[in-house]
């Protein structure tokens, strides 16, 4: 990975925390994004739900500057709040556009 390249996912992980705190959620960026496995936790950035003393959802952060890969989520997501993905003998996924991801959070009590 060149330096470029990991001057943007600190910036774009570091921006998602500040996001997540100005809602009033705790959240860190792991240590190493991922490279080394920080407390058995390879993700990008722990995000404090349920309080700073619960085990934190761990988030993986991917950024594209052309949304090579985005491009058809966004188009299949359109409007609407929520984007379920469902690969035949796996579980679904699902892709929240950041006002839909907003108002869960508002729900969540911590």
């Amino acid at each position: 990975m060149s330096a470029m390249q990991r001057r943007k996912g600190l910036r774009v992980e570091n921006e998602l925390v500040a996001l997540h705190r100005a809602l009033g959620i705790h959240s860190e960026r792991v240590p190493l994004s991922g490279a080394q496995r920080y407390q058995n936790n390879g993700a990008d950035v722990d995000l404090y739900l349920y309080g700073p003393d619960e085990a934190p959802l761990v988030a993986e952060i991917k950024a594209r500057k052309s949304g090579a890969g985005f491009v058809q989520l966004e188009t299949w997501l359109g409007e609407y709040d929520a984007l379920f993905l469902k690969r035949n003998n796996a579980d679904p996924m699902v892709c929240l556009p950041w006002r839909t991801w907003i108002a869960l959070l508002a729900k969540v009590s911590r």
